[in-house]
């Protein structure tokens, strides 16, 4: 029944930045804990950034200092903040949400981010 749709992926010049949106269902966004994750082609998924619900962040060592992630609970929406991005950001950005008192995980559909040199 959780929905989530993520938008604002596209192509960029490395240096560049982009902003992505996850927009759910319901109030998903405030009470639970939301993340990003990106897979590259052919490569495994890997985890990007998380927020919990008390606004705790963490992020993967490869993109700490350049992406941020936040959320805004009365648009129910997360985004990610990517600046000063490289080539190697080159991936499809997924939105996470793991409710609480829950084992189970939400998906997105993905967003593209190509960045070119």
């Amino acid at each position: 029944q959780v929905q989530l749709v993520e938008s604002g992926g596209g192509l960029v010049q490395a240096g560049e930045s982009l902003r992505l949106s996850c927009a759910a269902s319901g109030n998903i966004v405030s009470t639970s804990a939301m993340a990003w994750y990106r897979q590259a082609s052919g490569k495994q998924r890997e985890w990007v950034a998380r927020i919990t619900r008390g606004g705790t962040t963490n992020y993967a060592d490869s993109v700490k200092g350049r992406f941020t992630i936040s959320r805004d609970n009365t648009k129910n929406t997360v985004y990610l903040q990517m600046n000063s991005l490289k080539p190697e950001d080159t991936a499809v950005y997924y939105c996470n949400a793991r409710p609480p008192y829950t084992t189970s995980d939400f998906w997105g559909q993905g967003t593209q981010v190509t960045v070119s040199s």
